[in-house]
């Protein structure tokens, strides 16, 4: 199984910038669908974006649609979140997921392999 470590969460201020990694090893990146998700206290976690193994396609929830983007570098193993115009309802801790899979997965048990989570605090 893939092992996922993120990081680049961190305080933020309304409207400003962050991005996000998720390193994986264990095996090739390459093979893996792989998404973004995030739980606020008291919340169940939720979808935020989603990118093919190859990188061809991505999805994301309405909510963070022109702001966020999801990118991936097989060559590093890493997959990015660029978030911009950040907002308090941004705050959150943010998990990287894999799933071995040719197909965009929007849904929480689609993955089943999950990151440690990194926080993102976005103050107003």
């Amino acid at each position: 199984q893939v092992q996922l470590v993120e990081s680049g969460g961190g305080l933020a201020q309304a409207g400003g910038s962050l991005r996000l990694s998720c390193v994986a090893s264990g095996r090739p990146l390459s093979i893996y669908t792989m998404g973004w998700f995030r739980q606020a206290p008291g919340k169940e976690r939720e979808f935020v974006a989603a990118i093919k193994s190859s990188g061809s396609t991505t999805d994301y929830t309405d909510s963070v649609k022109g702001r966020f983007t999801i990118s991936r570098d097989n060559a590093k193993n890493t997959v990015y979140l660029q978030m911009n115009s950040l907002k308090s309802e941004d705050t959150a801790v943010y998990y990287c997921a894999a799933k071995r899979a040719t197909m965009i997965i929007t849904w929480r048990t689609g993955y089943d392999s999950w990151g440690q989570g990194t926080q993102v605090t976005v103050s107003s």
